[in-house]
């Protein structure tokens, strides 16, 4: 018997039209993506490496500035990822106190946070995004938000909301490992374009996940080694066609 997940969306929303991924490795998967060619074979897998773009935003420590670095930096995203893929819609920002539905995973967040939802990034900003000095944490955490935005408008996130598993949980944490995976490769692939470095990105990538959030990572997005590579896959590539996770053998996206 099939069954459709029922679990919450987390960090993101379906909205979609378009479909997905390259062909990456040949090894054997325990539960193969079959039927559904928006996630293996989307047209956003044979769109060339992002060109670099300038992206001067300096992330002040007031709201004001913080809130226009942010808007920057997702100007910048757009500009970006408007140049390679065809009637790309640029994101919107929507910056609140308080992020509402429907696109909030439905936890109470204490302190900021990001999301997709459907035409636009959704920021919650707080005090502890508006006082962090370093750019590169907050940077992380939205820069994913935008690549699930990016999935949602290629049809990747309808197609992975609508992919069904036999009753078997370890099928739909593969499944889920599968998309929040294929966010950190398109996260790699944005940052790259955009000209940020680090010394060393593992820690960025789960430094500005609210907290509230921290029993959910291991099920939802995987190994944190897993995680980094795929990060890695995308930002030495910067070539969105790099992030097929959907055709990846199961180690490769535990």
């Amino acid at each position: 018997m099939t069954i459709r997940r029922i679990f919450p969306v987390f960090l993101t929303a379906s909205a979609g039209a378009l479909a997905l991924l390259l062909s990456a490795p040949t090894a054997a998967s325990a539960y193969p993506i079959v039927g559904a060619p928006e996630l293996t074979h989307n047209p956003l897998y044979t769109v060339p490496a992002l060109p670099s773009v300038s992206c001067k935003a300096v992330k002040g420590t007031t709201k004001a500035s913080t809130t226009a670095y942010l808007k920057k930096i997702i100007g910048c995203l757009n500009t970006a990822w408007g140049k390679r893929v065809k009637e790309f819609v640029p994101a919107g920002l929507d910056i609140r106190n308080t992020l509402p539905g429907p696109c909030s995973s439905g936890l109470t967040v204490s302190g900021s946070a990001a999301t997709s939802c459907y035409r636009s990034v959704q920021v919650q900003l707080r005090s502890d995004w508006i006082r962090a000095r370093s750019e590169l944490p907050v940077l992380v955490e939205v820069t994913r938000a935008y690549a699930q935005f990016v999935q949602s408008q290629t049809g990747i996130s309808e197609a992975w909301w609508a992919l069904r598993y036999d009753g078997e949980e370890a099928e739909m944490n593969e499944q889920t490992h599968r998309f929040y995976q294929q966010s950190d490769c398109l996260t790699g692939v944005s940052l790259k374009s955009l000209g940020r470095t680090a010394r060393d990105w593992g820690p960025l990538l789960s430094a500005e996940t609210p907290k509230e959030y921290d029993r959910f990572i291991p099920k939802w997005y995987g190994r944190p080694a897993n995680r980094l590579a795929w990060f890695k896959t995308g930002y030495n590539t910067a070539k969105p066609g790099a992030c097929n996770t959907w055709k990846a053998p199961s180690p490769k996206v535990a």
